[in-house]
């Protein structure tokens, strides 16, 4: 079972809203709005991907990994790279 399933729902509803604003920067760049309000909205996409991606690797710690080090075997030590490594990659992004 994945960490996140028990809020499942709300990442759909958030990504789906997250689409929405996607779809809107289309619209911008379409009608030649001003660089600075597209540039503004990108923020705002990529403000709210970050966000779910915290709160999709907060989920993955609090189960994926708690369970693995309490398995008390080499697989706590292979979650806990894994998350390090999902970090590191959040904040390139």
């Amino acid at each position: 079972m994945a960490g996140y399933s028990l809020s499942k729902d709300d990442y759909l509803t958030r990504l789906r809203r997250i689409e929405g604003q996607v779809r809107g920067l289309q619209r911008l760049v379409d009608e030649d709005t001003y660089c600075i309000d597209v540039l503004t909205q990108i923020s705002s996409v990529t403000k709210a991907l970050q966000g779910l991606g915290v709160g999709l690797l907060d989920e993955h710690i609090r189960h994926c990994v708690r369970n693995a080090v309490q398995e008390g075997d080499e697989a706590g030590d292979a979650k806990i790279e894994e998350a390090v490594t999902a970090i590191e990659r959040l904040l390139r992004s």
